[in-house]
């Protein structure tokens, strides 16, 4: 710890504590955003006469030497100053005697909050980036494949005809939804908390407004105590990134069981898969698997956060030094499977003829037949009944719904007229499913017309 936070004790701290409570391994990347919050804090600090003109013109210049250092990887964060912010202070006293001046109203504790803030700020806008590329992936690819049906499914099992195009889209609007939570975030993490101090404020004559727009920032803490204590905002990135690896494990899932020789639907390109060390005919989808297991990384960050975060005293305490961790590793995996799934699904062929061949199966076709009925005055439970006994028919004799003929339909209802054998053909059951939001042709084609507009096409 620095030689001058020691002056209260009589004996040198000891090397096993100075080690354990430093966070230099995980403040590095915190360093430009400290060095972001001190020059803000010196132009404060002079415009309210706290320090002269040429000292902030001092401290700014050795604050920009320090970043320059750093991106050079010529500054590098000793655990003997602790953290990142005893480590750029202690530089900048090197630099410039200024720098001892630049802690004037300010202590580690708000130091930190806003450090955090501005990181997890940044990451709020890489992720919702990321999330972006891969929804224009998801929309290329529907487009491309917008007249190409697929088995829907529930419960894993065949249910009704589907456009990929539809299915595509489902995870479109999934990370629409991700997207927005990590907006929504932003908007709240968006508050400067430096001038809180220690926990108090202070006696000195700050303006906190001042330094909240030199950062960009929406406004400044109104609860000194708050300010230094919150850390809500960890929990909220690292949730966004809980539920946006939901929705990227799910996709994964279904790429493994698509890529399946008994599915067939897609192929990986060689370059995302990987072979066995004893089976060289093997195609391994590694990638997306891992997808699939970080999921857990980052459930377990939302654990530990609110574990470390439960029943703490009011103010600051030194667990909070422990929601970094959770919150970067949650940001840098949910970046990195961003990265995975949009190569993924930019690089896989669609195997339309697989998916025409298994799309053909009509007894997927029932509830067009229980429709066509309800269309005809049959109630829709004995309509179901009515489809359900006919389904039973083709099971017990192993016969194709659609090779049933009219006499036969109409032996389990009446009402069936010719027309309803034109139902038994999947791109009917598609064209016809235009409900709003349905996988009916016209509307995926709407869907896919809203979003090239969307994007100036």
């Amino acid at each position: 710890m620095a030689k001058n936070l020691r002056e209260r004790f009589s004996k040198a701290i000891d090397p096993y504590n100075a080690e354990f409570v430093a966070s230099v391994r995980e403040d590095d990347r915190l360093v430009p955003f400290d060095i972001q919050g001190s020059i803000a804090h010196a132009k404060m600090l002079a415009q309210q006469g706290l320090i002269s003109h040429d000292e902030r013109d001092a401290i700014t210049h050795g604050l920009q030497k320090i970043l320059a250092e750093w991106q050079a990887g010529k500054f590098t964060l000793d655990p003997a100053y602790e953290d990142v912010h005893m480590n750029v202070e202690h530089r900048l006293t090197q630099i410039t005697p200024a720098g001892a001046k630049l802690h004037t109203a300010r202590s580690r504790n708000d130091q930190v909050a806003l450090d955090l803030r501005l990181w997890a700020a940044q990451e709020c806008d890489a992720i919702i980036g990321a999330i972006r590329t891969l929804q224009d992936i998801l929309g290329a690819r529907a487009q491309q494949h917008e007249k190409v049906i697929m088995p829907g499914v529930t419960h894993l099992q065949h249910a009704q005809p589907i456009h990929v195009a539809h299915a595509l889209l489902a995870w479109y609007d999934a990370l629409a939804r991700d997207a927005s939570r990590f907006a929504s975030c932003w908007e709240r993490l968006n508050v400067s908390p430096l001038g809180a101090c220690a926990l108090a404020g202070t006696s000195l004559p700050i303006d906190p407004p001042f330094v909240a727009r030199e950062l960009s920032l929406a406004g400044a803490f109104s609860n000194s105590l708050d300010a230094v204590g919150d850390r809500d905002f960890c929990v909220e990135l690292t949730v966004a990134c809980a539920l946006l690896m939901v929705h990227l494990s799910q996709m994964a899932e279904m790429l493994v069981l698509w890529s399946a020789p008994e599915f067939g639907y897609v192929e990986l390109p060689d370059e995302l898969c990987t072979s066995s060390s004893i089976m060289p005919q093997k195609k391994n989808p590694d990638m997306i698997e891992l997808v699939r297991a970080k999921a857990g990384r980052v459930f377990g960050a939302v654990s530990e956060l609110l574990a470390t975060l439960k029943a703490l005293p009011l103010g600051y305490n030194r667990d909070l030094q422990m929601t970094k961790g959770p919150m970067f590793a949650a940001a840098d995996t949910s970046l990195g499977c961003l990265r995975a799934m949009s190569l993924a699904f930019e690089k896989l062929e669609v195997n339309v003829a697989r998916l025409e061949q298994v799309s053909h199966n009509s007894q997927m076709l029932a509830t067009d037949l229980a429709e066509y009925l309800v269309r005809k005055g049959v109630a829709f439970r004995s309509a179901h009944a009515a489809v359900g006994q006919i389904m039973r028919h083709c099971a017990e004799r192993r016969q194709e719904l659609a090779r049933l003929s009219l006499k036969e339909l109409r032996r389990f209802n009446p009402a069936f007229e010719k027309d309803a054998l034109d139902l038994l053909d999947p791109r009917v059951s598609v064209a016809r499913r235009n409900s709003p939001g349905g996988t009916g042709t016209d509307q995926v084609r709407k869907r896919l017309a809203g979003l090239r507009g969307a994007h100036g096409e």
